[in-house]
């Protein structure tokens, strides 16, 4: 009778009834001018697109932060913590066996032994067995949220390499741009600074009054303190780059100059699937399927717990009688234990873990369109940044031929040096805003890789992976 019972608790157990939800892929509405099918925007995507700035130091740099950077081994250790939680959690659907040895000497007030003594030795050595079995799949559901928290975090680390890699390159353009803000600055300097001269001569012999030297002096100062204020830009943002590369702050290597970086055409339109494989959007709907679990997981707590137990062993007050065969003992058990009255304990923690649930969800939609925002912004940035770099690269070419006509007409008699100062302040003025532009454009083209996601980011994942095991292993 006891077996056909027992069997069926086992073949109850393992057919696969849970309570609770299983998960379903939320239905979300994608822009229909997204959905298309565009091979070149696939390939794109694939690509380490770093590299299509055409500089080896800022690949190098990459390289470098994938290998050193902290949030990086953070992550990878965080992975490492939820496997370890996996393992935990998962283990109670298997049985659990143990063992156990006990020796004692003891004083009872009245001895039940042949011997007649109330004092004496006790052994004891016994293997133990118990195994819950999972009817209602409250384990099951509990190793299903594990498993979906284990892939979260390393969608996690993912979105720590999407989030690294451009933050890089961003930081590397943005040095780049410094630094041709800094060349401009300097030769503006030392033309104000030669001109500076040139009327301190004219004015000591009497061709130019007092009013004009210092006019030109105070355009020549001017370009003077520009220069401090971009210096200790360009420092800080080295420092910056450095903790990004997992490095004390320190210089940084430079390569080509920002109006050498290359920037590749971008398709008009990308296929909305693109975005699925934003690690944050994994990571998003990973923690929808944990959450969706822990809702059958409470709710299997309404039902009966049953479990196997089992000790065999032996017991003797002689040690050297311990494994004799009349020392054995031996005990098996199916306990059930079923809630009857909680105060609605069950009860909350099921509402708890549906409200968790469709925080879950909720941050899930949220994140999607965040996703199509970011990538709709950086297409639009890309665009009209393309549209003002040009026209400022013709005000650029513009004023540069006013500052030569306005420095004619002055020297010969024509007009006053404040038509000089003007042009002049003017050309420097747009010379600086054309490299910043040239740094915006850039920076939507990083901003739009890394709204893509792409399948880049599970190769670079690799790549850190690899340097990192080798680094564990060395420890």
């Amino acid at each position: 009778m006891r077996k056909p019972i027992v069997i069926a608790l086992l073949a109850l157990s393992a057919s696969g009834c849970m309570v609770g939800p299983d998960y379903l892929r939320p239905t979300v509405d994608t822009p229909a001018a997204w959905r298309l099918s565009d091979q070149t925007a696939l390939d794109l995507a694939n690509t380490a697109w770093w590299e299509q700035f055409g500089d080896p130091v800022l690949n190098d740099l990459v390289g470098t932060a994938l290998r050193e950077n902290k949030d990086l081994l953070i992550a990878s250790a965080r992975i490492d913590e939820f496997a370890g939680r996996y393992g935990v959690v998962r283990a109670p659907l298997f049985p659990q066996l143990g063992a156990s040895y006990e020796a004692s000497r003891q004083r009872s007030s009245i001895s039940a032994l042949d011997s007649g003594s109330s004092t004496y030795n006790s052994y004891q050595a016994v293997f133990t067995a118990s195994w819950e079995i999972d009817i209602w799949g409250r384990i099951r559901r509990q190793s299903e949220a594990a498993r979906a928290q284990l892939l979260a975090s390393e969608d996690g680390r993912r979105a720590v390499i999407l989030s690294l890699v451009g933050s890089v390159a961003s930081a590397y353009v943005n040095l780049r741009d410094l630094d041709r803000q800094l060349e401009i600055a300097r030769a503006t300097a030392k033309s104000r600074g030669e001109s500076y001269e040139i009327f301190k001569q004219r004015y000591a012999g009497g061709v130019i009054s007092l009013l004009e030297l210092s006019q030109n002096q105070s355009q020549f100062e001017e370009a003077l303190a520009t220069i401090p204020v971009i210096e200790k830009s360009i420092a800080q943002q080295e420092n910056g780059l450095c903790v990004l590369l997992g490095r004390n702050p320190g210089p940084i290597a430079r390569g080509r100059n920002i109006d050498q970086l290359s920037v590749p055409a971008i398709p008009a339109g990308l296929p909305s699937d693109l975005l699925e494989r934003r690690p944050d959007l994994q990571q998003a709907e990973q923690n929808l399927i944990a959450a969706n679990a822990l809702i059958g997981a409470a709710k299997a707590t309404y039902f009966p717990t049953i479990s196997l137990t089992g000790l065999f062993g032996y017991a003797s007050t002689s040690l050297g009688k311990l494994f004799d065969s009349e020392s054995k003992v031996w005990q098996y058990a199916a306990p059930i234990s079923l809630p009857i009255f909680t105060a609605g304990a069950i009860a909350g923690q099921v509402q708890a873990a549906e409200a968790q649930q469709q925080q879950a969800l909720f941050a899930y939609q949220k994140a999607i369109q965040q996703a199509f925002r970011e990538v709709n912004d950086a297409l639009v940035d890309q665009d009209r940044t393309g549209v003002q770099l040009q026209a400022q690269k013709r005000q650029v070419d513009a004023l540069q031929a006013y500052a030569g006509t306005a420095r004619l007409r002055y020297e010969n008699g024509y007009t006053s040096y404040i038509e000089v100062l003007d042009a002049e302040r003017s050309l420097f003025n747009a010379q600086l805003q054309y490299t910043q532009t040239q740094q915006a454009r850039l920076q939507a083209m990083i901003n739009l890789y890394k709204a893509m996601g792409g399948g880049w980011v599970v190769e670079a994942d690799r790549t850190a992976s690899a340097v990192q095991t080798d680094i564990s292993k060395g420890m």
